[in-house]
């Protein structure tokens, strides 16, 4: 019997594949946990269309990223943070403030998207690397002063 999975099976699968399968394992597994629903003509149509949708969005998505990446390359953030002698933050510049910042800026970046080496605990000029997943990422120059 020929099955569309709705979701990764172990030892059978991914979403979305065609696979054939006993009937007995299709009616008792599959069918009654929703992993996977018959292969008829009109679910294959469905499945094809879905899938031809799902690439169109991706493949927006995409492009979007691209734009906000190639905007924020060459960006400065300016972050003001209160330090004592020797140039030392109290505390140290998060994620959380460059995200903040860059929102300021007209960027709606995540937190999770900045990666930076170490914490930010001096003032002076730093690096980070914000990244969009695909291998697409842009790197910001962080100016951290005297507030």
């Amino acid at each position: 019997m020929k099955v569309i999975l709705q979701k990764d099976v172990k030892n059978l699968g991914k979403v979305g594949e065609l696979v054939s399968v006993a009937a007995g394992y299709a009616r008792n597994f599959l069918f009654p946990r929703l992993l996977a629903s018959e292969a008829t003509e009109k679910r294959m149509a469905e499945f094809e269309h879905n899938k031809r949708v799902a690439e169109a969005k991706l493949k927006k998505v995409r492009g979007e990223r691209e734009a906000v990446i190639a905007k924020l390359k060459g960006v400065n953030v300016v972050i003001k943070a209160t330090a004592g002698e020797a140039d030392k933050l109290f505390g140290s510049v998060t994620n959380n403030d460059i995200s903040n910042e860059l929102e300021k800026l007209g960027f709606s970046i995540d937190r999770r998207d900045i990666h930076l080496e170490e914490p930010i605990r001096v003032l002076g000029s730093h690096k980070a690397i914000v990244k969009l997943g695909d291998g697409l990422e842009a790197p910001v120059s962080i100016v951290v002063e005297r507030a």
